[in-house]
């Protein structure tokens, strides 16, 4: 079987990752098409992931340029897949693949686990064969999405436990990045400031940083998003924050951190999946999947930037991973339509 996998947001990378090699190993054909965004494309060089840049990069912040990319992107996508003789494509919150593989006759997957990104996943949704999503999304949120139950198929756990099956930490990783390992190590992802599902800004995520980038017994690694944030968070030059210069190994350097601190959502749940303690600044409406964690205590929610607990992590263990294989083959039903 030919397979078509869109990646357009770093988070995706990790997600499908296992599922491309799992593919793979079952004897199916992959195409992988990307969109130029933060660090998609650089994690997918990383994993040595072949990929074909289609369309136009992200759209920015406002609604009409995200319009105007999404316009450009979907009549692109058409026009890579004609005549390659693809028979699935999937996608993890990239609402245009099922747009554009609707219009070819293809049935599609379409895979998120944050549902108040309405405008998004509502397209996604409507246009997809499947919708796949977890366990915890009740499905009255997934109906004001088109995702009507007939259609779904969900999955336990979060989807950042798959993504880690069979991850191990790199321990050089902090100090390829001057990681000083006496320091109380803090990673910090910034807010998702070009997401609809977030317009307003969040002064407590800067109080953080002043916070961590004052106190000379940590060393805050700060993760952006964008080019912009980069340039934003060098010029501050706060002594304790680290802003490598490009894509990390996010993962490796959340297993050994003490301390997470996440303005959006799928490094608060690795860090989660990877025993570490996290922190959310997250100023947008809570999904399911973290209304859960924080009602669990797994999760914890951050409201003043004094409140952060900056102490080394106990030792324990990791908890286990989830076998990938389960979101492939819920994806895969996309074929029996």
């Amino acid at each position: 079987m030919r397979v078509w996998v869109d990646v357009t947001n770093s988070p995706q990378v990790p997600f499908f990752r296992p599922l491309l090699a799992l593919l793979r190993e079952r004897g199916h054909e992959v195409e992988v098409t990307a969109r130029e965004f933060a660090q998609t494309l650089e994690l997918l060089d990383d994993a040595a992931i072949g990929y074909e840049v289609v369309g136009p990069p992200h759209g920015g912040a406002s609604l009409p340029g995200k319009v105007r990319a999404m316009a450009a992107r979907v009549p692109a996508l058409r026009r890579f897949a004609r005549g390659r003789g693809l028979e699935l494509a999937l996608s993890h919150a990239s609402h245009e693949l099922p747009l554009a593989a609707r219009s070819l006759g293809i049935p599609s997957a379409y895979a998120f686990d944050y549902e108040f990104a309405r405008v998004q996943h509502g397209l996604g949704s409507r246009a997809a064969t499947r919708v796949v999503v977890p366990e915890a999304i009740p499905q009255q949120r997934l109906d004001r999405l088109g995702a009507r139950a007939g259609k779904v198929r969900r999955y336990p756990g979060l989807k950042e436990e798959y993504a880690l099956h069979g991850f191990t930490p790199d321990e050089t990783v902090p100090d390829l990045i001057g990681v000083d390992r006496t320091r109380v190590l803090v990673v910090v992802r910034t807010p998702p400031e070009v997401s609809l599902y977030h317009r307003h800004g969040n002064p407590l995520f800067a109080d953080v940083l002043e916070r961590l980038g004052s106190d000379p017994g940590v060393h805050a690694v700060v993760l952006p998003r964008t080019r912009e944030q980069r340039e934003t968070l060098t010029v501050r030059r706060l002594p304790s924050l680290i802003v490598p210069d490009r894509a990390i190994d996010a993962r490796s350097l959340v297993a050994f951190a003490d301390v997470v601190v996440s303005a959006g959502g799928t490094m608060n749940r690795e860090a989660v999946a990877l025993g570490t303690p996290v922190y959310t600044t997250f100023s947008g409406r809570p999904g399911a999947v973290d209304e859960g964690l924080v009602a669990a205590g797994r999760l914890r929610v951050l409201d003043d930037a004094g409140a952060l607990l900056l102490e080394r992590k106990q030792p324990g263990e990791r908890p286990p991973a989830r076998d990938p294989a389960v979101l492939l083959d819920l994806m895969l039903t996309a074929l029996a339509r």
